[in-house]
């Protein structure tokens, strides 16, 4: 019975926070339809791992509500065999996933504690794919540049520079800029060597980044 109740609530979250908010990406709808959240929240009832709101995580972070956790990998637009960077591990969800579209994610997480229980996420989920790393995600990761894709789960003041240049040419990044309490969730993409395009998405609220590129 209870394993019913949390397929019907995952359903629910593809049907109506999903589709009926304009999410058009198959393999995206596919994916968080068959990825279990709950395991990345194992301290709330497993239902309300799809309620639709950002819940409370260790250190003052959060897992992103799952309307924005399928915008931004829609925006980035991956392709499997993408390799990915992701800035900000949290619970693992996000990276789980981008893991499930087939992409190979390295993801930054400033707190060892939060590094420490997405791994275990990830391996209750059985999802591979992903290398969970602790460091300053700001900074994002040179060793493994160029990126096929970045994506920053907390926000910064602005762009950090090398996170822009950490793009492969016809790669994205989107991450949310502005202040504290309100950003506007930002699309970075890097046409050539020497041109990037940008634009909005509109506005989100994150936690903020820690770091020398955050806060």
């Amino acid at each position: 019975m209870a394993d019913e109740v949390v397929a019907r609530a995952r359903a629910a979250m593809v049907r109506d926070q999903l589709k009926r908010r304009g999410i058009r990406d198959e393999r995206v709808l596919r994916a968080m339809g068959e990825l279990p959240r709950e395991r990345f929240i194992p301290e709330a009832p497993p239902a309300a791992a799809y309620d639709d709101r950002a819940l409370p995580i260790d250190e003052g972070q959060s897992i992103s509500q799952p309307f924005v956790v399928a915008r931004m990998t829609e925006l980035l637009k991956v392709e499997p065999g993408d390799r990915i960077l992701e800035v900000g591990t949290g619970s693992g969800y996000q990276a789980a996933v981008l893991a499930c579209l087939g992409a190979q994610v390295t993801s930054i997480e400033r707190w060892p504690v939060l590094a420490d229980a997405a791994r275990e996420h990830l391996r209750a989920a059985e999802v591979r794919g992903v290398e969970v790393v602790v460091g300053d995600g700001s900074e994002g990761d040179a060793a493994g540049a160029p990126w096929d894709g970045i994506v920053v789960t907390a926000a910064a003041p602005a762009i950090p520079d090398p996170l822009r240049e950490q793009l492969a040419a016809g790669a994205r990044l989107v991450i949310p800029v502005g202040p504290r309490h309100l950003q506007e969730l930002i699309v970075v993409e890097r046409r050539s060597k020497d041109e990037w395009r940008e634009w909005s998405d509109g506005p989100v609220v994150f936690v903020p980044l820690v770091g020398e590129g955050g806060w």
